[in-house]
C-alpha cells in the first residue's frame, strides 16, 4: 500500500520534529502490564509521537512509553503536560499503519494533566501501584 501525501489542512497543534530512538513500552492492560516491549520513536512533539512497534496494538489502547533523555529534552513542555508515572509517560493510541515489514507505525499522543477523568482511570492506577509493587520487590 502505497502511502498518499496529505494535502489538506495542517490539524497538528504542535510541529512534529524527526527523532529515531529506541523506545520502551507496556500496554496498560491487566495481562500485558509486566511485559516491556521494544521499538523506536520516529517522530514526537509535544503533544505525541509516531513510534515503530512489532505488536498490533488497538486504537485507543493507553501506553506507558519510557522516552530518552534526548526525547525528553527536544520537547521540555511535555513533562509540564503530561502524566509522569514511574519515570514514563503516558499516551493513547489515535492511529496505527501496519508497514510492509510486517510491524507497525503508532500514532501516540500524551495524556494531560487537564483531561478530565475517563474510564482509563483504572488504569493509570493499576500502572501506577503495579509498578510501584514490582520496585519494591527488586
Amino acid at each position: 500500500m502505497d502511502k498518499v501525501k496529505y494535502s489538506g489542512a495542517e490539524k497538528r497543534q504542535f510541529v512534529r520534529l524527526p527523532y529515531r530512538s529506541p523506545l520502551q513500552y507496556k500496554v496498560c492492560k491487566e495481562d500485558t502490564i509486566k511485559m516491556i516491549m521494544h521499538g523506536y520513536t520516529e517522530n514526537i512533539s509535544q503533544s505525541g509521537l509516531l513510534c515503530n512497534i512489532k505488536e498490533d496494538v488497538p486504537q485507543d489502547s493507553v501506553l506507558w512509553l519510557l522516552l530518552d533523555l534526548g526525547a525528553l529534552t527536544t520537547c521540555a513542555e511535555i513533562e509540564k503536560r503530561s502524566i509522569i508515572l514511574q519515570h514514563g509517560i503516558l499516551g493513547r493510541v489515535v492511529r496505527t499503519y501496519q508497514k510492509k515489514n510486517g510491524s507497525f507505525d503508532v500514532g501516540v499522543r500524551f495524556l494531560t494533566r487537564e483531561e478530565p477523568a475517563d474510564t482509563d482511570l483504572f488504569r493509570k492506577v493499576y500502572i501506577a501501584e503495579d509498578m510501584a509493587h514490582h520496585n519494591e520487590n527488586r
